[in-house]
């Protein structure tokens, strides 16, 4: 059975216990971005064109499938979209970036 992620977070009764949770979350959640920055390096390394970079039919279906988690999490799915969305835009500037980069180095 799925437990919900909201029902795992731990009861707190200072700030300072929220700042050490929170703390602890965004270790975990920093080591996972740089892995997906990572993987946008491989995307910029894979697509054979720079206007594949942004793919709209792609960010759908990343808003779509992280909304329905949010709701078996417990969560709030437009709280998860808004950051996806921010997320994804952060990164599809980062994959522009790594596109030219990696083909500036072939052309040289």
């Amino acid at each position: 059975m799925n437990q919900q992620a909201i029902e795992a977070v731990q009861l707190c009764t200072s700030m300072t216990e929220v700042r050490a949770c929170v703390d602890a979350l965004d270790d975990v959640i920093v080591t996972l971005l740089v892995q997906r920055t990572a993987y946008m390096t491989q995307a910029a390394r894979i697509k054979q064109d720079k206007n594949q970079v942004r793919d709209e039919a792609r960010i759908q279906t990343i808003v779509d499938r992280v909304r329905k988690q949010a709701v078996a999490q417990g969560g709030e799915p437009a709280v998860m979209e808004s950051i996806y969305r921010g997320m994804m835009e952060i990164f599809i500037a980062y994959e522009h970036h790594e596109f030219a980069r990696l083909r500036e180095g072939a052309a040289a």
